[in-house]
């Protein structure tokens, strides 16, 4: 497990405590992206919308030309979802097959899921939700653990601009 480097660290660190602070107030976090520079200590904001799978398409391609306009070199989204226990993974299709959606199982989980891709890797960390005391609505979460993945694949990646390579007339990235 390889640590986000620092730089990325300090942008994202204050937009988790906020996500957490919200839902301790008993709000829900709508899905965002946040398309930032480190160089420049920049971030911009990006609604998503997670209608009809419009996150992998609408969403994703507002995300990439806010990415291309701000020259980022980085994407941190925030959203919540619904997931499975891990005794349950396996019967993921059987369990959608039945339900309909995770969300509507009995075995469904709120999980608040992070993910930071940057040109060194994208990094992923899903969080259980618990409640905040006797509240139904208030909740909240454990600190992170964000895994690396050097490679990401689907709709909703690869989501920074390509830049030139040095030798190209392009710069050093930092």
């Amino acid at each position: 497990m390889s640590a986000i480097p620092e730089a990325y660290q300090e942008m994202i660190g204050p937009l988790i405590k906020r996500a957490r602070i919200l839902l301790e107030e008993g709000e829900s976090l709508r899905p965002i992206a946040f398309v930032g520079s480190s160089e420049r200590r920049s971030i911009s904001i990006v609604l998503l919308s997670t209608a009809d799978g419009d996150v992998d398409d609408t969403s994703a391609g507002r995300v990439r030309q806010a990415a291309h306009q701000e020259d980022a070199d980085f994407v941190f989204t925030i959203m919540e979802a619904w997931g499975l226990p891990p005794d349950k993974a396996a019967r993921y299709e059987a369990i959608l097959e039945q339900f309909g959606s995770i969300e509507a199982s009995p075995h469904a989980v709120e999980f608040v899921s992070f993910a930071l891709e940057t040109r060194q890797g994208s990094w992923v960390a899903q969080v259980q939700m618990k409640p905040k005391g006797v509240s139904k609505r208030k909740k909240t979460f454990d600190e992170p653990r964000f895994r690396l993945f050097t490679e990401s694949s689907g709709g909703f990646a690869e989501l920074l601009p390509q830049r030139a390579e040095p030798g190209d007339g392009g710069g050093t990235v930092h």
